[in-house]
């Protein structure tokens, strides 16, 4: 609530990212809490390139693949993918889809990558360990199972008030680059 406080009050970008960084470091250290004390798995903190950890494996996939749903959601809303609001353009970053992928971290992602864990859908045979850069990867037979849950999650709907109806992820996709776009015409 605090952060929330301050960071309605900030006058700079960079006031606003350092409130960022300090949430996802209070929300990623309460985030092993969500794997329901799964024995195969442990989450210390969130860590990337390469991924230390089966969880961060998956983290940092599924919001790579995010990123692209959501590039070829705003290129098709007529948007310039790589012009930003929050994340600054920088050669070869989608800075307007990392933009809206904000605000699907949590319920796909986050939700997704806990559920698997938790249900044990996902094991650590399921992971391989690059020897060269000690980095954690999703194996063949774990990038399956995790495709299958990912396709499901995106084409699952939830109730959306506004619109008094369910939607599925991939329209909600749709319907926030459009309003986006009605926004700043």
């Amino acid at each position: 609530e605090r952060l929330a406080e301050q960071v309605e009050n900030a006058e700079k970008m960079s006031s606003l990212l350092g409130f960022e960084g300090v949430a996802a470091e209070i929300y990623f250290g309460q985030f092993g809490s969500l794997l329901n004390g799964s024995l195969n798995f442990s989450f210390q903190n969130r860590n990337k390139r390469p991924p230390k950890d089966p969880v961060n494996s998956v983290l940092s996939y599924l919001y790579g693949i995010l990123a692209k749903e959501l590039f070829v959601t705003v290129l098709a809303a007529g948007f310039d993918p790589y012009l930003g609001f929050y994340h600054q353009p920088r050669y070869g970053r989608p800075a307007l889809a990392l933009d809206l992928l904000e605000e699907f971290r949590a319920p796909i992602v986050d939700s997704l990558v806990a559920s698997l864990v938790s249900h044990q859908q996902l094991t650590p045979a399921d992971f391989e360990t690059d020897p060269q850069n000690g980095g954690v990867y999703l194996s063949v037979p774990g990038w399956r199972i995790f495709a299958r849950h990912f396709t499901q999650k995106l084409e699952s709907q939830v109730w959306i008030k506004k619109y008094d109806r369910r939607l599925s992820y991939q329209k909600i996709f749709e319907v926030q680059a459009r309003q986006l776009a009605h926004l700043i015409e």
